[in-house]
């Protein structure tokens, strides 16, 4: 395999103008396009390139395949509680709505619980955490998702790649804890398939069951789990919190919830943000190992490289930039 290496660097606002240029030519609306514009110009910026512009090519290519039927639809709903069919739209739209609306929730109530279905490709769930967080909110965000996953000793996906994150407000930037039980994002999966870059050794099987490196052979296999059984424990897990969403037990199916906690429930919201801080505090001054510099946090160093990159803009792979330049063009 011959990755690509060239690349193009590029201001926020070239970016921005690139991504909306090219999702207005896959006709979605302005709106539309702002909000997936926003959520893959973040995930660039905070330094996960395959979840960045790159994702866009991956939306194109799954509206080839799926197209809405409708609206977004309330299906169910209570003061605390609501219930969402996608209607097939993508996910980093309709997740927007579902987090607005776990927010609103848990603002008016103390505690939100939001299920969504029918819906495909939400992006990076760190991205809703965090915007519950800042609302000084305690965010949980978990996926039952498209079976893509092989559990320990199968020759087949049984589960989806089942994130789950967390979000919580601090006396500074909330911590957000985001993490997937499979060996491989998928995302990071098809980049490299798009790129031909081959993948780490045992992350993944080919169609036959057999371990390999090679990314188009994965695709049309599975990725392994993360951590063995304990791995594949939560993400059985959080298969069967998506039915809570309104997920059946369907391979090509996801259920997305979102939680929303307000810490005034239980404690004022002041006191569990200082709180909140001086753990942070107190762990990140625990003495280290020879060698080591710092105790990183989980999102420290997404939010550095995104306050770093914001200013200095970012690089994507030139075939990429080609292909959403090639869309663009046709808005």
């Amino acid at each position: 395999m011959t990755a690509h290496t060239d690349r193009a660097h590029l201001s926020c606002d070239q970016a921005r103008s690139l991504s909306l240029g090219a999702l207005r030519g896959l006709g979605f609306s302005d709106l539309e396009a702002g909000i997936i514009t926003d959520h893959v110009l973040d995930a660039a910026l905070c330094g996960y390139e395959y979840s960045g512009l790159p994702k866009i090519l991956n939306v194109a290519q799954m509206m080839s395949q799926i197209a809405p039927d409708g609206p977004m639809r309330l299906l169910k709903e209570t003061s605390v509680s609501a219930l969402y069919d996608g209607a097939n739209h993508n996910g980093m739209i309709t997740m927007d709505r579902a987090t607005d609306m776990a927010i609103l929730k848990a603002q008016q109530h103390g505690f939100a619980i939001v299920g969504l279905n029918r819906t495909w490709m939400s992006g990076r769930s760190a991205y809703f955490v965090e915007r519950i967080a800042r609302a000084g909110l305690v965010g949980i965000h978990t996926i039952g998702s498209t079976a893509l996953v092989a559990p320990p000793g199968a020759a087949a996906a049984a589960v989806g790649t089942n994130p789950i994150a967390f979000g919580f407000p601090t006396a500074d930037e909330p911590l957000v804890i985001d993490m997937s039980f499979a060996a491989l994002m998928f995302t990071d999966l098809r980049l490299r398939a798009r790129l031909g870059e081959g993948l780490p050794a045992g992350c993944a099987i080919d169609a036959h069951g057999q371990p390999t490196q090679d990314p188009v052979m994965a695709l049309a296999g599975a990725v392994l789990c993360f951590g063995g059984y304990k791995g594949f424990g939560m993400a059985l897990a959080m298969q069967a919190m998506g039915g809570l969403a309104g997920a059946d037990d369907d391979p090509d199916g996801a259920g997305y919830l979102v939680i929303a906690i307000k810490p005034d429930l239980l404690v004022p919201l002041d006191r569990y943000r200082l709180g909140v801080s001086a753990m942070l505090s107190r762990i990140k001054g625990t003495a280290r190992q020879p060698g080591v510099d710092e105790i990183r946090i989980p999102s420290e160093r997404s939010m550095r490289t995104r306050a770093l990159l914001t200013k200095e803009g970012i690089e994507i792979d030139k075939h990429v930039y080609e292909k959403l330049q090639q869309l663009a063009l046709a808005a």
